[in-house]
Order: C-alpha cells, then sequence, then structure tokens
C-alpha cells in the first residue's frame, strides 16, 4: 500500500468513526415520518473517498454505480441522472427522437396517465407538446385501470407512461398486450417501486424504458438523483444524447474517441470531419449527477435487499394488525404475479356517515404519526391545470382545455375523485419496527372507536 492508499484510508476511517459518534437520531417516540432515508458510516466513507478524488463530475462511482444497479435490476442499460423527475423527462424526451424513425412520438400526439400520481409523471408530456390522456384507476390499487385504456387509443395514442402506485405493481400483462397489439411504446415510473417484481422480473425493465428515484424518502438515496434504464441499445444512445447536452458523442467525460471515428463522420450538415465530441443530435439537457451522489447511492445499492426486506415486512405487519378495520378501509390488491415494494402503505377510506380522511389524518398527524396524500390526488384540479391552458382529453373524450374543466368533466373520472379524497398513506421504510407499526395501529382503533358507536 503506497502513501496515498494510506493517507485515504486514514481519513475515511477518521470519517466513519466520526458519523458513529454524531449519527443523526430520530426520536420516533414523538413522530413517526412516512419516510427517511437510512445512512451509516459507510454511505459517508464512500462519499469522504469520492471527494478525494476531487473529480466532482460523473466519474468512477459513478460507472460502477451504473454497472451495478443494471446488475441488480436485469437490465442491460441504466443510466444516472440528477433526479427522478429529470429521469422522467429523460425517457419521454428520448421517444421524440428522430432517430426513431416512424416510432418517433411527435408533438400533439397523446400519451396515456392517469390525473391520481406526482406531477412529474404527467409534466413531461404536457412540456413536449404532446397530449395527456387521462384514464381513471382503481381504488383497490390506485392503479391506472387497464380495462379503461383500449377505449381512449385513438391514431394518435403514442405511449402510456404511468407509475406503480406506492411500489405496488400495475397490471402488466394486459397493458403490455395493448402496447403490443397498438404497437405503443411503455415507460414505467418506478421511482416508488425500487424491487418490486411482475413474473419475477424487476419493475422499471418489462416495458421499454423505466425510470427511478434516489431522493431521500425513497428506497435508496443519494441526495438529489435518479435512473433511467433500457434493455434497448438505440434507446439507451438516445437517453444518453438528451441527458448530456444533446450530444451525439457518448464519449463519459474526460473520454475521447471511444468510437474512434471522431474525426471522420458527416453529421448534419457540418463538414466532414467536424469534431464527433462537439457534434449535437437533439435539444437536450445536462442532467448528469455528481460522483458524490454516485458514491452514496453506491453504498447505498450494497443494503438495499435488507431496506426491500424490512419494508415489505413493516407491510404486511401493519395490514395484518389492521384488517379487522376492512369494513372502514380498503386496503391494497397485489396483482397475481406480482411482488410489490412498498414505499408507503395505501389506505382509502369506505364511505361512511362517521368520519372523513380529514378528521383520521389530522387525528394521527396530532398523535405523532405522519401522513401523506397520494400526491397530487386529482391533478386536473392543480393550480398547474386550472392556471394554465393545457390541451388534454379524459378517456375518450375530445379534446379538452385544462383551465376550461367543469364538474361534469371531473365526475368522467369518478374513482380518482375518490381517491383526492379519501385516500392517504402511512410509512413503512426501514427505520421504523414493529413498535412503530404497533403505535399507528393502536392509534388507528383508538380513533375508529371513538367514532363508531
Amino acid at each position: 500500500m503506497n502513501k496515498n492508499d494510506t493517507l485515504r484510508n486514514s481519513v475515511k476511517k477518521a470519517a466513519g468513526c466520526y458519523f458513529k459518534f454524531n449519527k443523526p437520531k430520530r426520536d420516533l417516540k414523538k413522530y413517526i415520518p412516512v419516510s427517511g432515508k437510512v445512512l451509516d458510516e459507510k454511505d459517508l466513507c464512500n462519499l469522504i473517498d469520492a471527494s478525494l478524488d476531487m473529480w466532482l463530475t460523473t466519474g468512477r462511482f459513478n460507472d460502477e454505480f451504473e454497472k451495478s444497479f443494471a446488475k441488480f435490476l436485469g437490465v442491460k442499460y441504466a443510466l444516472t441522472t440528477n433526479s427522478g423527475s429529470s429521469a422522467n423527462l429523460l425517457a419521454l424526451s428520448a421517444l421524440t427522437s428522430y432517430k426513431l424513425g416512424k416510432k418517433q412520438i411527435k408533438k400533439g400526439d397523446e400519451v396515456i396517465t392517469v390525473a391520481s400520481g406526482f406531477p412529474t409523471t404527467i409534466n413531461p408530456i404536457i412540456q413536449l407538446g404532446l397530449v395527456p390522456v387521462f384514464v381513471d384507476c382503481k381504488l383497490e390499487t390506485c392503479n391506472i385501470d387497464e380495462n379503461k385504456i383500449e377505449e381512449a387509443i385513438t391514431k394518435k395514442t403514442k405511449a402510456i407512461f404511468v407509475a406503480h402506485t406506492l411500489g405496488n405493481p400495475f397490471n402488466l400483462d394486459k397493458i403490455l398486450k395493448l402496447c403490443k397489439k397498438y404497437n405503443l411504446w411503455l415507460i414505467e415510473d418506478s421511482c416508488d417501486a425500487l424491487g418490486a417484481l411482475y413474473k419475477k422480473q424487476k419493475v422499471g425493465t418489462v416495458g421499454h424504458i423505466g425510470t427511478f428515484s434516489f431522493y431521500p424518502a425513497h428506497h435508496i438515496t443519494m441526495g438529489e438523483g435518479g435512473a433511467v434504464v433500457t434493455n434497448d441499445s438505440l434507446l439507451y444512445r438516445i437517453i444518453m444524447s438528451f441527458r448530456d447536452w444533446g450530444r451525439d458523442c457518448w464519449c463519459k467525460p474526460g473520454k475521447d474517441n471511444s468510437c474512434g471515428k471522431r474525426f471522420s463522420m458527416q453529421c448534419g450538415k457540418l463538414p466532414f470531419g467536424y469534431d464527433h465530441k462537439y457534434t449535437y443530435s437533439h435539444i437536450g439537457y445536462n442532467l448528469k449527477i455528481t460522483d458524490f451522489q454516485a458514491a452514496v447511492g453506491l453504498s447505498q445499492l450494497k443494503k438495499l435487499p435488507k431496506f426491500l426486506q424490512k419494508r415489505t415486512q413493516n407491510a404486511k405487519y401493519l395490514m395484518q394488525k389492521l384488517k379487522d378495520l376492512k369494513n372502514y378501509f380498503i386496503f391494497p390488491k397485489i396483482e397475481k404475479g406480482t411482488e410489490p415494494s412498498w414505499f408507503g402503505l395505501l389506505l382509502t377510506v369506505k364511505q361512511n356517515n362517521k368520519f372523513t380522511k380529514q378528521q383520521l389524518v389530522e387525528y394521527l398527524e396530532q398523535n405523532g404519526v405522519g401522513t401523506r396524500q397520494l400526491f397530487a390526488g386529482n391533478i386536473l384540479r392543480q393550480p398547474m391545470m386550472t392556471e394554465n391552458n393545457v390541451p388534454l382529453k379524459i378517456g375518450k373524450s375530445p379534446l379538452l382545455m385544462s383551465n376550461k374543466l367543469t364538474e361534469k368533466e371531473y365526475k368522467k373520472l369518478p374513482n380518482t375523485e375518490y381517491i383526492m379524497n379519501n385516500t392517504f398513506w402511512v410509512g413503512v421504510f426501514p427505520e421504523l419496527g414493529k413498535k412503530e407499526m404497533d403505535k399507528i395501529s393502536e392509534l388507528f382503533h383508538k380513533f375508529i372507536k371513538g367514532h363508531i358507536k
């Protein structure tokens, strides 16, 4: 071992000791959050290790993370990006590339999605000049109702872009059949579903493109961060282009002439041999991460199996503790052949005249249990839609403008409306255990007992 390695190891060892001595502690007796990052000294040591390289942009840790992440998922290609939201933007942007020929999605084309989700599944559709077509959800899963998709498909429909809600996979069997029948792209937003399975295959790898998030609330974290995955080599190159300024070159940062043809290509109307490193094929972005983030992600990835096991244990245990309240709640249904990777436990209040979701949520929060809505509820009612003139369709309806929607239009998505008013979720992330699940269960039972007489 040389002197540099000795010094590096000394710094990492000191950082590990510092973390153990100063590890942040959460008081779960006072408040049980819905989510949170679970870090240890190994994460900090990797972060310090990356900082000592002083490389700053994507480097050796990012290369290793992309390889390891692809291997974990069982997919050919994985590309990191600075957030799950950017991953969604890159995934859909890639499908607008002229390099796809007849499969290219163009402005005015339609993309089927849902209104009861996170905004950044829907935002890229609007930002790229496409038309979102909203299909209703199923109450028992809060996933897209696959039985209502086909009637919403037209000659302009080019893709289905939906999320596996809170880690519970949607019905991929039927959706894949529709994609094949109508020659549609499928983007799986798996930002909340890392590790979930469909017929033993990881979600995000079943469709054409999958997206993931590594925000602190998610299954693993690198602070801000995300990834796009695919098995298609052409899509991989296109996604990389959009991520890296839109350039045609696929060399890694700090590398040159990987293709061996840097000065012997004819691109666009540029002079023959114009430097391929400065040739741009798409109107892209710069959405890379730093090697610091990748270093933390790489350390987190090694702990992912244990994280997933703990989330599954917590969700199963809590559902078992609450099963006697089935008259008051709709519990998540699991599609045949799937295994969820719970981001949180989703609960929907059944119609009753004794209590409301709002009352229950306020009671839980006041007594130290964190809650969250199912993100935007019905995004068509959000200011981002009501204050903007967004062209859209609801099911098989004609083209509508978002700021002109009436109550009649909203009611075309009855389950989405019901979810907005009656659905919420509580945490099952790895830092929690039986003690916290027992407290959550106890509060549910106390509340119900106090309202049902």
